[in-house]
């Protein structure tokens, strides 16, 4: 089983450690590719229009202009990097050995900068969102992140994807980064009674989404193993009221989760 997880705009910043060594994060054939966009990233927020550019407020100032040093700033793993609604409802810290062990092995975090990470891929926080065009990757004008990825993760991705059954958390804009392969993906989507009509609530999505991850992991955790649609759907239910569409040839997965109406 693999998890396809989105980052966080959100990051913990931190005070020490040694810098991020491209070299060393998982997926070495993207290593060029990152390169690419971190100079990109590096150039882009030293200039007046950094913030236009990565369509950013003023209250953002200090992030932006932290990316100018981010090939020296304090690394850390990229589970203690990203801290949003969904990793929080993650909560990696509090794994046990052997779910952190599944945890490791099962999750891959589509990166703006970085492509792909795993949960110990040491990072530097940084401040670049998927749908973000910049100069320097296209052959003329600017790329958007999720185009740019989109060749480079299907090449790095598609061997190991190809052998697992893929549960992908992602939200929109990084799906667009690399399309998972359709026979053995399911899509997860969240929906909330409101009125007894089904809405999707984008704060609740994402705090499911966390929530399913981590069921799955401490399920794997105990021992068992989650192989097919099937499966994810039987642990799924566990917790939730779910329902399956099973994946094809042609189209993807979409595992739906109902949430309840809120009193």
């Amino acid at each position: 089983m693999l998890i396809l997880l989105p980052p966080s705009e959100t990051k913990t910043v931190p005070t020490s450690g040694e810098p991020v060594v491209l070299s060393e994060l998982s997926w070495q054939e993207l290593t060029a590719a990152r390169e690419r966009a971190l100079k990109a990233l590096v150039k882009v927020s030293g200039q007046k229009n950094a913030m236009t550019v990565l369509g950013v407020g003023a209250s953002l100032e200090g992030e932006v202009l932290r990316n100018v040093d981010l090939s020296s700033a304090p690394a850390a793993p990229a589970l203690e990097i990203y801290n949003g609604v969904l990793y929080d409802a993650l909560a990696p810290s509090t794994f046990t050995p052997s779910q952190r062990e599944v945890g490791n092995q099962s999750i891959v975090i589509i990166s703006a900068l970085w492509g792909a990470l795993r949960p110990t891929d040491r990072i530097p926080a940084y401040r670049l969102s998927g749908s973000t065009a910049l100069r320097g990757l296209g052959k003329a004008g600017s790329l958007k992140m999720s185009s740019y990825w989109k060749p480079h993760l299907a090449k790095a991705l598609g061997p190991e994807a190809g052998d697992h059954l893929i549960v992908d958390c992602r939200s929109s804009t990084y799906a667009a980064a690399y399309d998972a392969p359709k026979p053995n993906t399911v899509t997860v989507k969240v929906v909330q009674l409101v009125n007894g009509q089904r809405k999707v609530v984008s704060h609740n999505a994402k705090h499911t989404r966390g929530e399913l991850a981590r069921h799955l992991i401490e399920h794997e955790g105990n021992g068992k193993t989650i192989r097919t649609a099937e499966d994810l759907w039987a642990v799924a239910q566990q917790r939730w009221t779910v329902e399956l569409t099973e994946p094809t040839d042609k189209k993807a997965g979409e595992l739906t989760v109902v949430l309840p109406e809120q009193v």
